[in-house]
This record gives structure tokens, C-alpha cells and sequence, in this order.
């Protein structure tokens, strides 16, 4: 048995890792990911936004004397009619402000040429607002109401630790956030891709006749455990490169962007450095690695079914919907848990099966409990091996039905034989 089973794992690997589009894929993707990784530190480095000019139309007199020009936007007052400044290619914008804004602070409009950024609107009407504060807050005729205000405001920038037994660990919400969401959209990619991989090889073999041939020397179900194993194989291959590169980058590209980051804001700082740490990313990558394969073969096992009982593609796309519903499910579970992962349905979600390589995955960066991990796994691992087995049972009969598309009450029946 073992040794027929490792004669399919080596023609199904050998088969696809020869591949050019095996190699193209390898090496891009790493280079994707690392790029999302360094974006948020390089966007802080080398982002410098275009200075718009902005025609003021400040009808109230109260406003434009308290706006102030940024690296971004240069306000200009401007005596032209709106409808003129509106044309006149001296200014990039126009603001005008109603007379009563003090009474009607909506009573502001803002025409540009382009389509304004969010972060441009937001820096111009918190400077208005403040202007408009600042003068309703002269009819109570308290002496030095501005310098107070001013040595009332406190800008507050909170630092989060872990306490782990004891121990005191630095973290960043962002960038769990972020990790997050890198590893669910690579364990969906994966699943998805090298499931429906085991399907569609399965349905080409098929329709060639091959099946025919290759069982009448091999167990049906030992040839369907060698070719998801196989293609398993490749994935782990690609993984394992993946990691190399990543480890790469984090241990020594990592380092440089946080000396370029030096005295920047500390919330992007602790994300990057939370990032940059070996130790911590190795440990996630592993775990979406484990999580990756299990959720791979209690899918591929799925689509092995799926490819077996149909003899092409279109047949096989409305039966499809029994593995990519609760794919597609997981994934938007998974990033609902990214927000709040120690929530109850977080943890519940993450012990399900169908669901849990997602939603664990977005867990994992916050820290879970060991026994949480430990439980979601054996729990994934007995799924597996009963998904495998019933997949097996389905095959040994569907590779050899032809001209019919079956039915759900068909694959029950064939599940049933003996």
C-alpha cells in the first residue's frame, strides 16, 4: 500500500513543480507579500502628498484668519466671484465659507477639480471647526479661554503590553491586524487553489480514460490519499521557499526600515517592529503552514469527491458550492475575528472545522491559548480523517460513472456501499 501510494505522491509533485508556472508563482508571491509587509513603513518613508492650492471664500470674516497652510493644501484668499474662481486655473480647489457658519457650521463648500482625498477634507474641516469653537467660545468672556483650552488638551498615546506569565510584551493592534489579514488571504489562496487543483486533475484523468488503467493496480482509494498527498507535497514546497524569503527580508531587510523610521509616529513604529521581529513572524508562518495543510486536505478531500462523480468542469461547478461556501464563509468569519479575537464566536468558529484554518488564523497573531490551538487541531485532524474517508467511498465509485451528472442523493448512496 505505502509503496503504491508513494509512487502517485512522486508523479503528481514531480509533475507540477516542474512547472514554469510553478516557479513564476513561487517567486512572486513572496516578493507580493514582503512588499505588503514593508508597504505601511515605506509609505511613512517616502509618501510626500502634493501641495494643492486652495482659493478661501470666507463670507463670514471669522475663518480664514485661523486656517494654516500644511505640506499638503496652501490656503489663498481670493475676492474672485465663486463661479470665477471655480474656473480659474490659479488654484486647485475652492472653499467657501457661508456667513453663518458660526450658527451653521454645515453651511461650507469645498469644489475641486480632482476628486479630494478623505484625509484633506478631514484637515480642512477640523480647522474650521476649530475656528468656529474658538468664536462661540468668546461670548463667555473668560479671560485667557485659549492658552486654558490649550493647557487642558492632552494628546494621548496609549502603549499596549501582553502579560504572559509574568512576562511584559509590547504590542500593536495594527499590526496584528494587519498579519492577519496577510495569512487569511494566503490560507484561503491555497486551499482554494490547490484544491480545486486535485479536482481538476482528477476530472483530466477521467475523461482520458487513465482512472481505468492505474486501478487496476492500485486501491481507488489509495491512488485518491497519493494525489491529494502529492499536490500537498507542492504546496509545502511552496511554502517552505515562501518562508526562506520571509525570514530573509524580516532578519535583515526589516532592521534598515526601522532605522529609517526613527523618531516617527510610535503607534507605526510598534506595528513595524512587531513585524520585524524573527522570532515572532517564524512562529505565525508555521502555524498558517500546519493550518494550511490540514484545512488543504479536508478540502482537497472534498473536491477529490467532487471531480470523481462528474466528467467535466461544468458539471462539477454546481457541486462546487459544498467546499467554496464554507471557504468564501470562513474567510469573512475570519475577518470579523481579526477585530475581536478572543471573542466567543471567534472561539467557537475557530473549533468548526469548515471554518476554523481561517478564523484561527486570524486569532493566531493576537496569541491564542495553546490549548485553543491544540484543540482547533485535533479536532481538524479528526475531521480530516473522516472527510477522507468518505470522499474515498464516493470515488471508488464515481471514477467509473460516466454520462450522468449525479445527483446529492446519488453520492449518498454511493457513500453508503460496502
Amino acid at each position: 500500500m505505502l509503496k503504491d501510494i508513494s509512487l502517485i505522491i512522486s508523479r503528481e509533485y514531480y509533475e507540477r513543480v516542474q512547472r514554469k508556472s510553478f516557479i513564476i508563482s513561487t517567486l512572486l508571491m513572496p516578493i507580493l507579500l514582503i512588499a505588503m509587509m514593508a508597504l505601511p513603513a515605506l509609505m511613512m518613508i517616502w509618501t510626500t502628498p502634493d501641495n494643492k492650492k486652495i482659493a478661501v471664500i470666507d463670507n463670514s470674516a471669522i475663518v480664514l484668519p485661523a486656517l494654516k497652510s500644511t505640506t499638503e493644501m496652501t490656503f489663498v484668499p481670493t475676492v474672485l466671484p465663486v463661479d470665477s474662481a471655480k474656473v480659474s486655473e490659479d488654484y486647485d480647489a475652492v472653499l467657501v465659507i457661508g456667513k453663518d457658519v458660526v450658527q451653521n457650521p454645515s453651511n461650507v463648500q469645498f469644489y475641486s477639480h480632482e476628486a479630494s482625498s478623505m484625509q484633506t477634507e478631514q484637515l480642512i474641516c477640523s480647522q474650521i471647526s476649530s475656528a468656529v469653537e474658538s468664536r462661540r467660545l468668546l461670548k463667555y468672556n473668560i479671560a485667557n479661554l485659549d492658552k486654558i483650552l490649550a493647557e487642558v488638551k492632552a494628546d494621548v498615546q496609549m502603549q499596549s503590553f501582553r502579560l504572559d506569565e509574568g512576562d511584559e510584551t509590547e504590542t500593536s493592534t495594527m499590526a496584528y491586524y494587519f498579519i492577519s489579514l496577510i495569512t487569511m488571504m494566503i490560507l484561503y489562496m491555497f486551499i482554494m487553489l490547490y484544491g480545486q487543483m486535485v479536482m481538476t486533475s482528477i476530472i483530466e484523468e477521467k475523461n482520458n480514460r487513465v482512472l481505468e488503467v492505474v486501478v487496476s493496480s492500485v486501491k481507488p482509494a489509495h491512488l485518491m490519499i497519493g494525489k491529494i498527498a502529492g499536490i500537498g507535497c507542492v504546496a509545502l514546497t511552496q511554502m517552505f521557499i515562501w518562508g526562506v524569503l520571509i525570514y530573509v527580508f524580516t532578519a535583515f531587510g526589516m532592521p534598515m526600515l526601522l532605522d529609517d523610521m526613527a523618531g516617527g509616529d510610535m503607534s507605526a513604529l510598534a506595528a513595524v517592529q512587531s513585524i520585524g521581529d524573527v522570532g515572532y513572524i517564524m512562529g505565525v508562518f508555521a502555524t498558517m503552514t500546519l493550518l494550511m495543510m490540514l484545512g488543504y486536505l479536508f478540502y482537497s478531500s472534498i473536491y477529490a469527491a467532487i471531480g470523481a462523480a462528474v466528467d467535466n468542469v461544468q458539471d462539477a461547478s454546481q457541486l462546487q458550492s459544498f467546499a467554496i461556501v464554507p471557504i468564501i464563509a470562513g474567510l469573512i468569519f475570519a475577518m470579523s475575528a481579526a477585530t475581536d479575537p478572543n471573542s466567543q464566536i471567534a472561539f467557537w468558529l475557530s473549533m468548526i472545522p469548515f471554518t476554523s484554518p481561517m478564523v484561527m488564523m486570524a486569532r493566531v497573531p493576537a496569541g491564542v491559548p495553546s490549548w485553543e490551538l491544540a484543540l482547533s487541531m485535533v479536532i481538524l485532524v479528526a475531521s480530516v480523517v473522516i472527510m477522507v474517508w468518505l470522499s474515498a467511498k464516493i470515488y471508488r465509485v464515481g471514477i467509473f460513472m460516466y454520462g450522468k451528472k449525479p445527483s446529492i442523493k446519488d453520492l449518498i448512496r454511493w457513500a453508503k456501499y460496502k
